[in-house]
């Protein structure tokens, strides 16, 4: 049977109200993600939009929810162009950072500052 899903076009990851500059600061400033104008009708909504590398799903959205709560075991997971800055510079702004023992992939996960758990990895993997 031919698959009726082709790409996905954004994943969103909840924060709290009140949270887009805690958001800037990690996903824009430490990440380098470039931030996206929300359409007028979704901005007044709150949260923020992210365009990621292209050849990956193409955008990050960070939605708010009223009732958040972190979520840390499922995540999202980065191709990292190097695992070992984006740890100590995450570490250095107070982030945590736990890395992963595993001998074929080179990789760690970072909670962003709500408690999201964010998996980061020097190469993808099958």
């Amino acid at each position: 049977m031919k698959p009726l899903v082709r790409a996905i076009t954004h994943v969103q990851v909840a924060i709290p109200e009140g949270g887009e500059d805690k958001a800037r600061a990690f996903y824009g400033e430490l990440l380098g993600l470039v931030e996206l104008a929300k359409p007028p009708d979704l901005a007044k909504r709150g949260g923020c939009w992210f365009e990621l590398p292209e050849g990956t799903c193409g955008q990050l959205h960070l939605g708010i929810d009223p009732d958040f709560r972190p979520a840390k075991k499922a995540h999202v997971a980065f191709v990292a162009s190097d695992v070992a800055e984006l740890a100590e510079r995450a570490r250095s702004q107070g982030h945590e950072v736990l890395e992963v023992q595993d001998d074929e992939t080179e990789q760690i996960y970072i909670y962003d500052p709500f408690g999201n758990r964010l998996e980061f990895m020097a190469k993808e993997s099958s």
